[in-house]
């Protein structure tokens, strides 16, 4: 038994396959959206703008309901 760990051994294996069969596909940044993509990010967008990021006096952060009379989560 050799004293490397297995994980070392796996990525130097896939680094030995990504040098035959080339690195894994993806597609380039700088493509136009797609109606279906602009749809979706507005809904996003919409979901988010509900929410408003407060930060407490030690640093940590939490997320309140912009429309203060929604009581959903209290």
């Amino acid at each position: 038994m050799s004293d490397e760990r297995f994980v070392h051994r796996l990525m130097r294996f896939t680094g030995h396959l990504r040098a035959i069969l080339g690195p894994a596909n993806s597609s380039p940044l700088d493509h136009e959206m797609t109606a279906e993509n602009k749809a979706l990010l507005t809904a996003q967008q919409a979901v988010t703008n509900q929410w408003a990021t407060v930060t407490r006096a030690d640093g940590t952060t939490y997320l309140v309901p912009k429309d203060a009379n929604d009581q959903s989560l209290r």
